[in-house]
């Protein structure tokens, strides 16, 4: 069962949000928040599988509470709810450290698709968003590469953080490297718990700052199979 925290000030989109995710199978919403002050506390309290985090709401906001909430839990899966997918908050939301986002019209069956899987630590973005959100966070400069123990990574690691700055998923850097999926997920997780990064964005901004990949996301130097 997913255990999900939904947290947004209209009573009738959380109200939509249960019926839909309980009405899917295998999914429970175990709390409800209606600003981020609130989500904080309940996401603390609770630790949900995935939360739902809308981004405008009063007092604390979806993007200031998305993070206190990974500053506190960075292992917590967010997926962040916007009426407007150009918002400038979504890739703040996403460089900070939250999953993916959903725009609130979008086709009931996204959602779902989306927390289950957020609850398995899957990016929810296309490789086109992926490139906006790093072109976005490049020109802010949020990531330095002398700030990134580049050295601590083997060879093959470098090869994966090469291919995640390039915007590929786990399969098609499995398939590049002749390799099986798991094998990717491996080297994904060492290469974000060696750098200290939280999702495939800031992984991708690394890969870019240390000149591992070019302007147009091709790799430098192509990794051998």
């Amino acid at each position: 069962m997913i255990r999900v925290l939904v947290a947004d000030d209209q009573a009738l989109v959380r109200a939509g949000v249960r019926m839909l995710l309980q009405a899917a199978g295998g999914m429970e919403v175990v709390g409800e928040a209606v600003d981020g002050a609130e989500a904080e506390r309940l996401a603390a309290q609770l630790t949900p599988d995935v939360i739902l985090m809308d981004l405008r709401m009063p007092r604390v906001d979806g993007l200031e509470a998305t993070r206190r909430i990974l500053a506190a839990a960075p292992s917590a899966k967010i997926v962040v709810l916007t009426t407007f997918a150009e918002d400038a908050n979504v890739y703040a939301a996403l460089r900070a450290g939250a999953l993916g986002f959903l725009v609130k019209d979008d086709e009931p069956e996204r959602m779902v698709d989306a927390v289950r899987r957020a609850a398995i630590g899957e990016q929810l973005l296309a490789p086109s968003v992926l490139r906006r959100v790093v072109e976005r966070a490049l020109a802010a400069e949020d990531v330095r590469a002398e700030s990134t123990p580049a050295a601590h990574l083997t060879d093959r690691e470098l090869d994966v953080l090469t291919l995640l700055g390039s915007g590929l998923s786990n399969n098609e850097i499995a398939e590049l490297l002749h390799v099986g999926v798991t094998t990717v997920k491996t080297h994904v997780g060492a290469v974000m718990e060696k750098l200290g990064l939280r999702n495939r964005i800031q992984a991708a901004v690394v890969a870019h700052r240390m000149g591992l990949v070019d302007a147009h996301f091709r790799p430098i130097t192509r990794p051998a199979p």
